[in-house]
């Protein structure tokens, strides 16, 4: 296996100037939509490395869930998590697909973190193809705070972490009833197979499901970027792989909320416990598929 940044270097240099978006993130500028120069260049470098049989299964309830959207229905995509490649491949797989699924990525907006748009340029041009409401997740704040000594430094950043994640709920609240489908990692983060920790979903995602209406589950099998220990985003390690996404069908995100509270066990952390009811949903979506392959 290679280094993106090495075996690709003139293609990313190409998206490098390309992209047009910055890597400051201001309340001002946390919706931010697809930057299509880009997008080719990606689409490319997938191409490459996805081998023949990858595909999105049962894209038909994708097909429902964009419908109850256009009807005025909120509705998420959650997402298992395991490359900064799995939103480009879930984009790329839609619209190889054909015209219904060309018009369901037009639907599609990510929820990211803010690290994706300001830790470099050539992580910021990846990004930066795809539409996306830019935020501030708990585990960076909590970074932010073991790393910034300086008080006074340290509110500046919290309250700018804090304008952010306020400027982009605001956007979310309109944006949701108007066709979106919110695209969100439960897990916060990528898999990690030396940190089973990094696999459990984040006790946040609880107040999606409550504040929306309907989502899809996503499994992903296979993986054409791995994670590269010792170096950084750009330093992902490629390698051809084919990939597969199955897609739950639409759930009604009340039922499963009430469902997985009446299951939980007495003291058991209520909003963690129906997170990880969905992420064990996910697990057996991703056991089932791999049975297949």
């Amino acid at each position: 296996m290679e280094a993106i940044s090495a075996r690709y270097k003139d293609t990313i240099m190409q998206m490098i100037k390309h992209s047009n978006q910055g890597m400051t993130v201001t309340s001002e500028n946390v919706y931010q939509e697809s930057n299509t120069q880009i997008l080719p260049f990606i689409d490319t470098i997938i191409a490459e490395n996805l081998e023949p049989g990858s595909e999105i299964r049962s894209i038909a309830n994708l097909e429902k869930l964009a419908a109850l959207a256009a009807g005025g229905s909120s509705c998420l995509l959650l997402l298992e998590h395991y490359s900064n490649f799995d939103l480009p491949i879930f984009s790329y797989l839609l619209r190889q697909s054909g015209a219904e699924g060309a018009a369901i990525n037009a639907r599609v907006l990510a929820i990211a973190g803010i690290k994706l748009s300001q830790t470099d340029p050539a992580v910021t041009a990846f990004t930066e193809a795809y539409s996306r409401l830019i935020i501030v997740p708990s585990r960076y704040l909590e970074i932010i705070k073991e790393n910034i000594k300086d008080p006074k430094e340290l509110v500046s950043e919290m309250m700018h972490g804090s304008s952010i994640n306020h400027a982009a709920m605001k956007t979310l609240s309109v944006l949701k009833n108007m066709g979106k489908l919110i695209l969100v990692f439960p897990a916060g983060t990528r898999y990690r197979p030396w940190d089973h920790g990094s696999k459990r979903g984040v006790r946040e995602i609880d107040s999606y499901l409550k504040s929306f209406d309907y989502m899809c589950l996503i499994s992903i099998n296979g993986n054409i970027l791995r994670i590269n220990p010792e170096g950084e985003m750009k330093e992902d390690l490629l390698c051809r792989d084919k990939v597969i996404l199955d897609v739950s069908p639409p759930i009604h995100c009340h039922e499963f909320r009430e469902k997985a509270k009446h299951a939980k066990h007495f003291g058991e952390d209520k909003k963690q416990a129906i997170v990880d009811s969905l992420m064990a949903s996910l697990e057996a979506m991703h056991e089932e598929v791999e049975k297949t392959l």
